[in-house]
């Protein structure tokens, strides 16, 4: 019997590379998602939230392995717990979360609730994995994309990023997934780590635009001491996709995709 593996957020920007990939080796899926809707073969659309915590029980019958994917601004703390403690209830087999690189140093709301997310499926009693990745290329892109077209380009110091392709996260991904649990794998950060100017040079070289005088910035505070510190970069123990920044924009050419994320 093929039983499916569920999938929470896979209709988001990775959720929907995983999906394919898990189709791809034969395994069906089962997406939990609020907005159900007509899918592939294969594949199956539940209603349900995991920040409610509604419609988890009938979500996970019959399932063995979970890839929590989903995610948002708030909330990501209590989608864990919640989905935790139905997998537990449900006899899962695997539970894997999809985390931040510095999510128990960085000193920010969002990485904040990734670190509880994590305490939250490592404690559960279900076997479990967590990938903690870089930013992907889909969420650096609007952010540079906006900064470059300022009148002068603002450059927090000792802001550094090593965005990752979302193709390399979904490919470890569906690896995790077939196979054993594992607890916290090796980081996946990119293969380069990029200042803000590097990061706006190249995307204003792609797009054929003129680069613009900069304006430094020092980031107060503790935010500041740890992007200074680097607490947001991978170590050295890390996995290093195989996409480049420049090679990303080459790829897409240079239009923003708009990034999402799914409950």
């Amino acid at each position: 019997m093929n039983a499916p593996l569920l999938v929470t957020g896979g209709t988001g920007t990775i959720g929907g590379r995983v999906v394919p990939m898990l189709r791809e080796a034969g395994r069906d899926v089962r997406i939990l998602t609020r907005h159900p809707r007509e899918a592939a073969p294969g594949i199956h659309h539940v209603e349900g939230d995991t920040v409610a915590g509604r419609g988890l029980a009938a979500a996970l019958d019959g399932v063995k392995v979970v890839l929590h994917l989903a995610g948002g601004a708030k909330g990501d703390d209590v989608a864990a717990r919640n989905l935790a403690a139905a997998a537990r209830d449900a006899g899962v087999q695997h539970l894997i979360l999809i985390s931040v690189i510095g999510a128990d140093h960085m000193p920010i709301g969002y990485f904040r609730a990734k670190a509880e997310a994590e305490r939250a499926i490592a404690g559960s009693g279900v076997p479990w994995s967590v990938l903690r990745a870089a930013q992907l290329h889909d969420f650096v892109l609007p952010v540079v994309g906006g900064m470059a077209k300022l009148p002068l380009l603002p450059v927090p110091g000792g802001l550094r990023f090593e965005p990752v392709d979302v193709g390399d996260v979904a490919a470890r991904l569906t690896e995790i997934a077939l196979g054993r649990p594992s607890g916290r794998v090796a980081d996946l950060a990119g293969p380069e780590v990029l200042d803000i100017p590097q990061l706006a040079a190249a995307l204003v070289e792609a797009r054929g635009g003129r680069m613009r005088r900069r304006l430094p910035i020092r980031m107060p505070g503790a935010v500041g001491r740890a992007y200074r510190g680097g607490a947001n970069l991978a170590g050295a123990d890390a996995q290093r996709g195989s996409v480049t920044w420049r090679e990303f924009l080459t790829a897409q050419g240079s239009t923003p995709r708009q990034a999402t994320t799914s409950r």
